[in-house]
């Protein structure tokens, strides 16, 4: 089977790329740095011609609300509109849990990308997940304050990229949902204490401080908005043994 990976050379992209092809599926790589661009439109009917499936893992370059915004409605809809010409018969697109309930954004932004998706009448399944572990240490930098770190106690469930990637080429390769599958860590706690469980373990000596006002990328969130509320397929890999496998491979 090809099978086309936009994004292929990111952090998920690269895993997801390795796994398929370890399936014996022939795989694009595809990315700006291949020759395939989803904004230009450069190398897209190329790469994307006698695909079965494509999987989009793009992100934008800017998290400006307005850049991010118009990257993933432009990309989305020349990537769909590639797709369609090409008789593609499954797009898989990952996005973020409570892209719905979040107000900020890029929620905002991967929620538009989902409402062109549902509507392109191509068959689908689009994929949310919880925010990446490899992302705790950005998160604990955006919310630092001299030598505190100020995050909110809501619920939070981060899930490792290799359980992301795994799930990403699970779904690529059974039948689409025309809907939403949801994937999330194995460990759900106040996010305020994973962050400090975590520059605990890195000799990070900031201090965290529980601030039920904090906000998360500039949007305001409550207690389950950053969870799953129903049915999701959970990870293997929980926040210590991340940890771990992180250390060993620095």
């Amino acid at each position: 089977m090809k099978i086309v990976v936009i994004g292929g050379t990111g952090l998920i992209g690269s895993k997801t790329v390795a796994i398929l092809r370890q399936g014996g599926h022939e795989v694009v790589a595809a990315s700006p740095k291949s020759g395939v661009n989803t904004i230009t439109g450069e190398g897209l009917k190329d790469a994307v011609a006698g695909a079965q499936v494509v999987i989009d893992l793009a992100n934008a370059p800017s998290w400006e609300d307005k850049a991010v915004l118009e990257f993933f409605e432009t990309s989305g809809r020349n990537l769909l509109a590639v797709e369609s010409a090409a008789g593609v018969r499954h797009h898989v697109a990952l996005s973020i849990v409570a892209t719905d309930r979040t107000d900020n954004g890029y929620f905002r932004a991967k929620l538009a990308q989902e409402k062109l998706i549902e509507a392109s009448g191509m068959p689908y399944t689009i994929i949310r997940a919880t925010q990446f572990m490899e992302f705790l240490r950005g998160i604990a930098d955006s919310s630092a304050d001299a030598n505190r770190v100020r995050i909110s106690p809501v619920l939070f469930q981060p899930i490792a990229s290799d359980d992301v990637a795994a799930n990403v080429a699970d779904v690529a390769l059974a039948p689409p949902r025309n809907g939403i599958v949801e994937i999330a860590g194995p460990e759900r706690a106040p996010f305020n204490d994973i962050v400090a469980r975590y520059l605990k373990a890195v000799g990070d000596p900031r201090e965290v401080v529980s601030d039920p006002k904090a906000g998360y990328f500039g949007g305001q969130v409550e207690e389950t908005s950053l969870v799953p509320l129903g049915e999701a397929r959970l990870g293997r890999i929980g926040l210590d043994e991340w940890l771990r496998r992180s250390q060993a491979a620095a």
